[in-house]
């Protein structure tokens, strides 16, 4: 019998429960992400499909459904929350932390179900199923490749500020090309952020300690970022693929 499969050296023992906590990090994040995408997905389908709700958010103006005064509060809430919740870090707990993260899904969910009544429901759900594809490929290439992909986020992240930059231009200048190349970029950008946060976040859990409150608060930013990149590459494919009414 070898004794190297009954006794391991410390730093053997060491690799091993490092790499079972990153996993069990990494399904705490995926688990909380999945929870808040199901969560915003039921809010926007039933606030999006119900037309007494929908009026709740929107005043029909010429035949154009147009945001009222809540309608505008829902759009810029979220944003409220992922600061607060960025700045919050240390002091929030790790209840805390995922209280708001269920909240500010479910604002999420009512901002988005304007995307129902713009687009064709069956263009929602394909494209929908074309971004959870195109997110697990490239979680799992962050996930497995070698690659160190540190510098390739960091052209990401600037493409990303260029593109935020871009956007708000052309709400004044309305051009159709240049919301075009917008979405173009704003697909390839989010595709490439996922594999880079997974690995970024593969590294967190293997340096994090099983189990304490940190490392919970951890798991729930890393959901947040990984949930807005999905939702982020959703949106820009939508623009593509779905069918407008």
């Amino acid at each position: 019998m070898e004794t190297k499969k009954l006794f391991k050296s410390p730093i053997e023992r060491t690799s091993s429960s490092s790499g079972a906590i990153t996993q069990t990090f990494l399904s705490n994040v995926f688990s909380y992400m999945a929870s808040a995408l199901a969560i915003t997905g039921i809010i926007a389908y039933w606030f999006g499909t119900d037309s007494e709700l929908s009026s709740i958010l929107y005043n029909v103006v010429d035949g154009i459904n147009r945001p009222n005064i809540f309608g505008y509060i829902v759009m810029l809430l979220p944003l409220g929350f992922v600061l607060l919740m960025s700045f919050g870090f240390q002091k929030l707990s790790s209840m805390a932390m995922v209280i708001l993260f269920i909240i500010y899904s479910a604002i999420m969910g009512i901002s988005l179900s304007t995307i129902f009544l713009v687009y064709s429901l069956g263009s929602i759900f394909m494209t929908f199923f074309i971004t959870a594809g195109t997110f697990g490929i490239m979680a799992f290439v962050g996930y497995t490749t070698k690659t160190d992909l540190t510098k390739f986020g960091s052209i990401l992240m600037m493409g990303l500020i260029g593109i935020i930059i871009a956007s708000v231009v052309n709400m004044f200048m309305g051009s159709e090309t240049m919301d075009y190349i917008i979405s173009i970029l704003g697909v390839l950008i989010f595709t490439g952020l996922t594999a880079y946060d997974v690995q970024k976040l593969k590294r967190i859990g293997s340096g994090v300690e099983f189990g304490t409150e940190e490392t919970n608060k951890l798991a729930v930013m890393g959901a947040l970022t990984l949930y807005l990149d999905f939702i982020n590459l959703f949106l820009f494919l939508l623009r593509f693929l779905g069918d407008r009414k």
